[in-house]
């Protein structure tokens, strides 16, 4: 469990002044009790994604609602493959909330959370046409506030993070049975990179060169704050559309993790 919290706060969290929301709609520091404890299914809270300084380095794009599930599947995978192929940042993680597909970004170097807003509409305005926009949760509420992965929901089911490659087996139910492995949590993570300051600059360079000036806010600096040492990653995560199940099992494998991720069919 320690080294997942590590991967998540490695990611997108603060190592100061994270906070969580707690039964009475309060904020309370997020303590790495109080982590451990959601992950592990006993008492799972929301976790607010952006500091008391009103910066945020963790960008959530949620897909999802009752009905629709391939739908909201392609709509994750044209972003992610636009995030990649078209802004050339690094590969995205993606996850079921137990009701949504979601697309979590991370970033190295926080940003004002009007900046991530902005990013994040110019995503949805550039790549996603508007008859199939169907995010479900807009901005910014997506990006504030959210029970990180892997959780256990109130409806029973489980949210985690999965591989790309997996969100077709989750059209139906995008949540899990069972809770996943910790080690194959682990997996997905470590291998991920933070979009750096010099890349989140260019990419919102380019979203609001296709949007135009009316669609445009000026650019603020990325604010230094203290984040964990960032792991040097020396392999890429497989591409959402070059994955076979084969390709899953030899990832896995390499990481000395037995694919037993499963998801219970009726």
């Amino acid at each position: 469990m320690h080294k997942l919290i590590s991967e998540l706060t490695r990611l997108y969290l603060f190592e100061e002044q994270q906070q969580y929301v707690d039964a009475q709609g309060g904020a309370q520091p997020l303590m790495p009790a109080v982590l451990a404890r959601h992950l592990s299914g006993e008492r799972t809270v929301a976790v607010q994604l952006v500091s008391g300084h009103g910066l945020t380095r963790a960008l959530v794009l949620e897909f999802g609602g009752k009905g629709c599930g391939e739908a909201h599947w392609s709509a994750l995978c044209m972003i992610a493959n636009a995030v990649q192929h078209e802004l050339d940042l690094p590969a995205p993680a993606v996850s079921i909330s137990g009701t949504a597909f979601q697309l979590w970004l991370s970033l190295a170097t926080p940003v004002p959370v009007a900046q991530a807003r902005q990013f994040v509409q110019l995503l949805r305005s550039t790549f996603l046409p508007a008859s199939t926009d169907i995010l479900a949760v807009a901005p910014p509420a997506d990006v504030e506030q959210v029970a990180l992965p892997p959780c256990l929901q109130p409806s029973g089911k489980w949210a985690a993070f999965i591989h790309p490659s997996m969100g077709a087996a989750f059209v139906d139910e995008p949540g899990l049975d069972m809770p996943p492995p910790p080690a194959a949590q682990l997996g997905f993570l470590e291998s991920l990179r933070s979009i750096t300051a010099g890349q989140f600059a260019q990419a919102l360079a380019k979203l609001q060169g296709h949007a135009g000036p009316a669609d445009t806010v000026p650019a603020l600096a990325p604010v230094a704050v203290p984040l964990p040492a960032v792991k040097p990653v020396t392999q890429p995560g497989l591409l959402l559309q070059d994955a076979t199940l084969e390709d899953i099992v030899r990832w896995l494998h390499a990481r000395n993790i037995e694919p037993t991720f499963r998801h219970r069919l009726p």
